[in-house]
Formats: structure tokens, sequence, C-alpha cells
């Protein structure tokens, strides 16, 4: 799959996956704390910090009863409203600047999630390096015609789509001028279990669609990413937040700051992990050959004494002949006086 970069960062197999840390409603309406997540996230090496840019009012209706009210008990927001749940959670239009600006300052790049056409005139204004398209909204095809047309890299979460529906959307993008697409595979579950995460469709993704692929990660802790980058995952996304004992509308499966920083090594020794089809001798192996196997004369031998399994042993180091020609050995002669602890070579024998 061809390369590309978002701001300064490649983003392909040649390259380190790309971190970004998701904000979401994690500042729980403070500016001070989404400010002090910037810089959080920007210490444990993420590479990018994403927002998601919208209001109550462009989400959903100022409605509290029917399909408007999340009475489902297994739901992390259940017993509230949509518009009251979108109103507690969104980012307020003008913290995005100051957040943006203190991301670029500590060398990290920041961009959103738009959910309808004003935001992302909003974003533009702003000049995003790149956009992020959520699960919930992969089979919006006019928002997602609107964000591919200003020519800016794309990425979407793949969520619950069928593959004709990722056909449609990829589609819809590649129409309307996307060039640079990374679809991420999701799970629209908060949290995901690893069960439930399904990574070896990542490759899958890859191969039906030739673009770069990654992950949205809800799930606990670092090991599906790790795996997914195994994988192939080139971008990897996980929900961040300064301390889930402090509450948020999405910290209970976000990763705090330590986690973070282990997602960002981990990932990337994955990635080195992968190399090539290799077989034999590296060349950071080499020393490593004299700790082989080899065989060893192990007592004191006369001239032309026979080889036996009590003077002729495979033992350690490595710097005799190898143990596969312990028997064509037994039975033949030393050609000379061996003392004990010689390396056998063919210049002894008879």
């Amino acid at each position: 799959m061809t390369s590309f970069k978002i701001g300064n960062r490649l983003i392909g197999a040649d390259a380190p996956p790309f971190i970004i840390a998701e904000m979401s409603g994690n500042h729980n309406q403070s500016l001070d704390m989404a400010l002090q997540i910037v810089e959080a996230a920007a210490k444990a090496g993420a590479h990018a910090l994403k927002l998601q840019t919208y209001t109550a009012e462009t989400m959903t209706l100022d409605l509290s009863e029917g399909e408007f009210f999340i009475k489902d008990p297994n739901s992390l927001w259940a017993g509230t409203s949509l518009y009251a749940l979108y109103e507690k959670a969104h980012t307020p239009w003008e913290w995005h600047a100051p957040i943006f600006a203190r991301a670029k300052e500590l060398g990290m790049l920041a961009f959103s999630t738009p959910f309808d056409d004003s935001a992302v005139d909003f974003l533009e204004s702003l000049d995003v390096p790149a956009y992020k398209i959520a699960s919930f909204e992969n089979t919006d095809l006019p928002l997602i015609r609107r964000v591919a047309g200003t020519g800016k890299p794309l990425i979407i979460s793949t969520g619950m789509a069928s593959i004709a529906e990722l056909d449609e959307t990829v589609r819809a993008a590649r129409e309307a001028g996307c060039k640079d697409l990374v679809l991420l595979k999701c799970t629209s579950t908060y949290p995901a279990t690893p069960a439930n995460s399904n990574v070896r469709t990542i490759p899958h993704l890859r191969e039906l669609f030739g673009c770069q692929v990654g992950l949205s990660d809800h799930s606990m802790g670092v090991g599906v990413s790790v795996a997914a980058v195994a994988l192939g995952a080139t971008v990897v996304e996980k929900h961040f937040t300064l301390d889930r004992a402090a509450g948020g509308v999405d910290a209970s499966f976000s990763l705090e700051p330590a986690e973070l920083a282990s997602l960002v090594v981990e990932t990337e020794r994955a990635w080195q992990a992968m190399g090539q089809v290799h077989y034999g001798v590296t060349e950071a192996e080499r020393k490593s050959l004299v700790y082989r196997r080899s065989l060893y004369v192990t007592q004191d031998m006369a001239a032309g004494e026979p080889f036996t399994t009590a003077n002729l042993r495979a033992i350690r180091p490595g710097l005799g002949l190898a143990p596969k020609h312990a028997e064509t050995l037994l039975g033949r002669r030393a050609r000379h006086a061996i003392t004990r602890g010689t390396p056998l070579d063919w210049s002894l024998v008879e």
C-alpha cells in the first residue's frame, strides 16, 4: 500500500505505527483539564491528539423520551438523554484553537472528527492536517463526500459496517477526491473485549480496499493494539484520560498516561519485530554461533586410538565439527595424539 504523510508523520509499513490519543469528552468541560490531557499525551509519546467537533444541537434533538433516551442498563450512559450526553461530552468550539496550538507547541499533530458540514467548515478554518470519521457516521455518505472534498487524509472507523457498506463508503470518499485513506478496524462497544476485537480483519481490509489500515481500539490495555500492529496496522487510536477514577464520559475505557506511553513503546516494538522472512544467521547472531554444540575430544587420546562415545562428545562451545558427524567418526582413529578439550577437526582423523 502507498505510504503518505499526515503533517510530518509518515503513515505506512515503513514507519512506526501512528498513535492517536483521542480526548473525546474526558476534559469534563474544563479547558484547563483539556490542556493537561494534551500535555500528558505529548509526554507519553503520542503522535497526534484528536478531538470530536459537534454540539448537542448538531447531533440530535432535545428530547428525553423514546429512542432519544438511553434505557439500556448495560450502557455506560444509561439513564440520560442523547442530548444531555452530547451536551456533557462535546468540546466547545472555542477551545479547539488553544488545544491545537498547545499540541503543536509540544510537537504533536492535532485534528478532529466532524459530525456535520458546519464542523467541517470550522475545522477547515483551523487548517487541520487530516480528518477522522467515527464508526457511527461511516454510512453518512454526504458527510464523507464533504470531508473527502477537502483533499486531506481521511481516517474512517469501520465499526458495524458490512463489506457492502464499506464499499459504498470507500467509493464515495475516492470519488470525492480522497487520495490518502486509512480504514480502522473498530468494535463499537464501550469497552470492547479482546475476544470481540477480531483483528484478523485488518489484513483482509487492506486486501479488499487497497489502503492503509489500523485499529480504533476500545479494549482495555495495549495487547489488542500490539496484535493489530503485528497484523499490519499502521495507525492505532485509543481514548485517553489523565485518570480513569476522575470520571468522564469515556474515562472507563480510556488509557491513562503510563499506559499510553506503554502503547507507544510496545506497538513500535511490534512493528520492528515484523522484519522480513529470514532464516539462518543474522549479523547480530554471528557471535552466538560459538555457543552451539560441536564435537570435542573429552579424554586424552594416543595416536591411532579409535574414537568412542567415551572420548568423543557433542558439547558446547561450537568450534568443532557439527554433531551430525559423530556416527561417522565413531571407530575411526586419531591421526596423532590429541589432548582433552580439543575441538575435533577432520585433520585430526586418520
